[in-house]
């Protein structure tokens, strides 16, 4: 330990306050966290769990915690059954739904009837219920072997605690992928300083010779475990040995291995049993210790004498009995010794003694039983498989791939063997774990496919493609093969899978514009869900098929079942994001269910909304989402998170941004021909040229999208260039062009397929208006319904109204433009701001030139700033919406202002100009 005897950690000064900050926070304010402590193994991570739950109790905080374990990490929900058991009690005062769901989680309900349940949802009504009382301190250990169901529901909670007083402090290894998906603040914990290691070296080994301390300090290099053990190791091992040459973990280990080596047999034998999984019982009376009492449901018992093994055991230093009388390693790198000591024959032995000393309906007497197999076992393969889709229909898909990758190894025929693998395949990939979906695949491809899984393993070719080698020519010749199959055997290997599929192949459909993709999906559109048929419509071509969209999914959504909603969660969630009606409704529908899939459409669906919605400053958690998903394998889903993320870098006007970003993610858009990416970055480019002005560049760009009155098929998203192409084609003097396309708008009955549809019409039809209507068409468009729901795209048709009223010298141009220019700076979108602050200048407050020459007006910086950029006098008064004679008569001002007598030197006179207000 490197406890002082008050309880405070030696050199850990910086990370208790921070925890102890932490705390505070959730007393004081009722703000919750989620911490993830990393570090290497033996650094000291347990120590400071240890010291936060102390400190937690002292002020107040009820306490409750988990410890992830090689042996549990492939049982669904042991992680969540450690926190939340003890708060069951509470769940008497939940609704009912949520009642029942955290009870089947924990093994008390029936299985859950279909999908992922909302879990997530449900735990945090039970920790609000909690947190009532007192706040919330959740202590969970070695994440990196957290089981991956255990982990989503977490990862879910740390997500939506931010108004509780609850707090998450994780620790886990450094070097695990399995801690990287434990969203959480990380916290680093480094190596002791040389002072506070020579204090815990000497308080460990207070005889150690000087020379001795000396060179274990260096070789220890502040990891606290190994200040306290390498001492133990003989000269030599430190000087010219193996272990020296070793990684510091590995040579702890070493050290462990050979402390392991010299215990009594039933000594070891015992702890080869506690590291497998088995709950090793004991009970130390003080001058003797005997089996722990027999009525314990959770403990197994060693052979041989009790009191002979615990006394071996505690002498080595590597273990110890808990205060439930169990038998607790002293370091998580003592179990890993262990095990590596151990012969496949010896692991198997044990497997088998701990599976006989379980209950026959135990799930660990399974995975026992399993991992003591040798040869097939038809048997045991098939409570196998029965036990992976239990786990599954509970919501632990990553569970339930491992167990049904076991009952394939298990089967005795290939038929067996190819369909369990196929089922694995498919679990692992709902289940968050994509890249050994897309081993079992490679598998499964060298083998011949039963005609009864060839459905299944289509689904499961197109998942990996798809999601993770971005892909898509598979869904295009497997899908509807498998469609065509499934439609003549009315057959399914598990119920919505016809669904789901037709899903798939809309969403390749949707992303590349395949026709093949088309064909497949009006053949089939009479056997889906008027769900999937309405999904279509809106994807397909929405000017021509979307009408009463909105209206339709509505219905659609508050006649849906519980039961249903967990099979239409990336339905819904597509249709409701081509209508941009993916609100606070839906999230609620949909946040708690906690699979990676679901969650991950979830999250792409939330971002393109607060992106439309002016909620940017969630555009940082875009970008680490999209980090995430890269290291969960899910390729796909990091590049549309990049893809959504330059949406806000292009709404700010960030060029630079938008390139770094574009050069990430074209090149494989381009290779998969996803058009849905390619093209967005078409308009993107075209919205940073608007926001700097650039009319022309803008208007070039959107024609590659549309021509002016067409609203192309093959774009369902139309409408976002739709009023950029308006604005570009008004301020390049192109109006009749403007006018044709705000007419294709209004005879499509654009505005009945959505409220943003009806919102960018409205408002690219002020903008279209002659002069003597265009009032009232601003004033319309801020009249339609929800309207203020699209910050950016109503500050920007401020903006437009602003200007038009500076130009006519009404006084109200101050008001918009103001209302206009605060929106734009809480969006940060500083472009937008500056042409704010121009009309503001050119309606009325004179801007400083230069050296007392004379002041320039609003319009005439404008101007001038224009011609600066080499613009002709024609081009300026298009962009400004005068005459090129006005634009001259202004020039002739502009110069004896400035100081000049040509074009060329006005660039360098506002730049001496704006040095001399800096």
């Amino acid at each position: 330990m490197s406890a002082t005897e008050d309880g405070e950690l030696l050199g850990r000064e910086r990370e208790t306050a921070f925890l102890d900050g932490i705390l505070q926070a959730a007393i004081s304010h009722g703000e919750g966290a989620a911490i993830l402590l990393r570090g290497p193994a033996g650094i000291g991570k347990s120590a400071l769990l240890a010291w936060a739950r102390n400190a937690a109790r002292r002020h107040g905080f009820a306490v409750l915690g988990a410890v992830g374990s090689v042996a549990e990490s492939e049982l669904a929900f042991g992680g969540f059954h450690q926190v939340f058991w003890p708060l069951l009690k509470r769940s008497r005062t939940l609704p009912p739904r949520d009642r029942e769901v955290l009870e089947r989680a924990l093994g008390l309900g029936e299985e859950s009837p279909a999908g992922a349940t909302p879990l997530g949802a449900s735990a945090l009504t039970l920790l609000t219920e909690a947190a009532r009382d007192r706040p919330l301190l959740v202590v969970v250990d070695d994440v990196h072997w957290m089981d991956g169901s255990s982990t989503a529901v977490f990862t879910f909670l740390h997500r939506h605690i931010a108004a509780l007083p609850v707090v998450f402090i994780g620790a886990g290894r450094e070097d695990s992928p399995a801690t990287d998906r434990w969203t959480a603040e990380p916290l680093r914990v480094e190596a002791l300083d040389p002072s506070a290691a020579e204090t815990l070296l000497r308080r460990c080994h207070p005889t150690l010779p000087v020379t001795a301390a000396r060179r274990v300090l260096t070789e220890a290099a502040g990891n606290p475990l190994a200040l306290q053990e390498l001492p133990v190791l003989p000269d030599d091992e430190h000087d010219t040995g193996l272990p020296g040459r070793m990684p510091l973990a590995h040579r702890l280990e070493y050290l462990f291995a050979e402390r392991i080596r010299s215990l009594p047999a039933d000594a070891a034998h015992t702890l080869l049993l506690a590291a497998l999984g088995g709950r090793v019982g004991m009970r130390n009376t003080g001058a003797r210790a005997t089996a722990a009492a027999p009525e314990d449901p959770c403990a197994v018992y060693p052979p041989g004498d009790p009191a002979a093994v615990l006394a071996a055991v505690e002498a080595s230093g590597l273990a110890h009995l808990d205060g439930n009388g169990v038998l607790a390693f002293r370091h998580p790198l003592v179990r890993s010794a262990v095990i590596s000591l151990a012969s496949p024959e010896e692991e198997r032995a044990a497997h088998r003694f701990l599976a006989g000393r379980l209950d026959a309906g135990d799930p660990r007497r399974l995975r026992h039983e399993t991992l003591a197999a040798v040869l097939p076992d038809a048997s045991l393969a098939e409570r196998l498989a029965d036990a992976a889709r239990q786990i599954a229909r509970r919501g632990g898909d990553a569970e339930g791939a491992v167990l049904m990758d076991r009952a394939a190894a298990l089967s005795t025929d290939a038929a067996s063997h190819t369909a369990r693998l196929t089922w694995a395949a498919v679990m692992a990939a709902r289940g968050g774990r994509l890249a050994h979906t897309a081993e079992l695949v490679e598998e499964l491809k060298r083998r011949p496919i039963p005609p009864g899984s060839a459905p299944l393993f289509a689904y499961a070719v197109v998942y990996v493609d798809q999601s993770h080698r971005i892909d898509f020519e598979s869904s295009f010749t497997l899908l509807p093969q498998a469609l065509d199959l499934l439609s003549q055997t009315g057959v399914e290997p598990f119920e919505g899978l016809a669904e789901q599929i037709y899903f798939k192949l809309l969403l390749a459909t949707s992303y590349t514009d395949d026709p093949r993709g088309r064909r497949a999906l009006e053949k089939h559109a009479d056997a889906v869900s008027p769900l999937a048929r309405l999904c279509r419509a809106v994807w397909s071509d929405p000017p021509r098929t979307a009408h009463g969209a909105t209206r339709a999914l509505d219905v659609l959504n508050r006649e849906m079942s519980e039961e249903q909603e967990a099979g239409a969660a990336w339905l819904l969630l597509w249709t409701a994001t081509a209508v941009d009606a993916a609100d606070e409704t839906l999230w609620r529908r949909f946040t708690g269910q906690h699979a990676y899939a679901t969650q991950g459409s979830v999250a792409k669906a939330r971002f393109y909304q607060d992106y439309l919605r002016g909620r940017w400053e969630s555009a940082a958690a875009c970008l680490r989402e999209a980090e995430a998903a890269d290291d969960r394998g899910y390729h796909c889903n990091a590049l549309l998170f990049r893809h959504y993320y330059a949406h806000f870098l292009a709404g700010r006007g960030d060029e630079q941004g938008l390139r770094e970003v574009e050069a990430l993610i074209e090149p494989s858009a381009s290779g998969a021909r996803m058009r849905f990416v390619t093209d967005h970055l078409v308009h993107l480019r075209a919205l940073v040229a608007l926001a700097h002005g650039r009319y022309e560049e803008a208007y070039l760009h959107l024609v590659q999208l549309m021509s002016p009155g067409v609203l192309p098929r093959g774009l369902p998203w139309f409408h976002l260039p739709f009023f950029d192409l308006v604005v570009a084609a008004v301020h390049t003097g192109r109006r009749r062009e403007a006018t044709a396309h705000v007419e294709a708008g209004r005879a499509a009955r654009m505005d009945d397929i959505s409220a943003h549809h009806a919102f960018l019409l409205a408002a690219a039809s002020a903008v279209a208006a002659a002069d003597e209507v265009a009032d009232a068409c601003y004033r319309a468009a801020y009249a339609v319904e929800d309207a203020e729901t699209w910050v950016f795209g109503m500050a920007r048709l401020r903006l437009a109204h602003g200007s038009w009223l500076r130009r006519r010298r009404r006084a109200e141009a101050f008001d918009v433009l103001h209302r206009a220019r605060d929106a734009f700076r809480r969006l940060g979108a500083e472009p937008w701001a500056e042409r704010c602050e121009e009309e503001l200048t050119a309606a009325g407050s004179p801007m400083a030139a230069v050296a007392g020459r004379g002041r320039l007006t609003g319009q005439e910086r404008r101007i001038a700033q224009l011609a600066a950029t080499g613009l002709t006098n024609k081009e300026i008064g298009t962009a400004l919406q005068v005459s090129p004679r006005t634009v001259a008569a202004h020039l002739y001002k502009i110069f004896p202002k400035l100081g000049v007598t040509s074009r060329a030197a006005i660039s360098r006179a506002l730049a001496d100009a704006s040095a001399d207000q800096d």
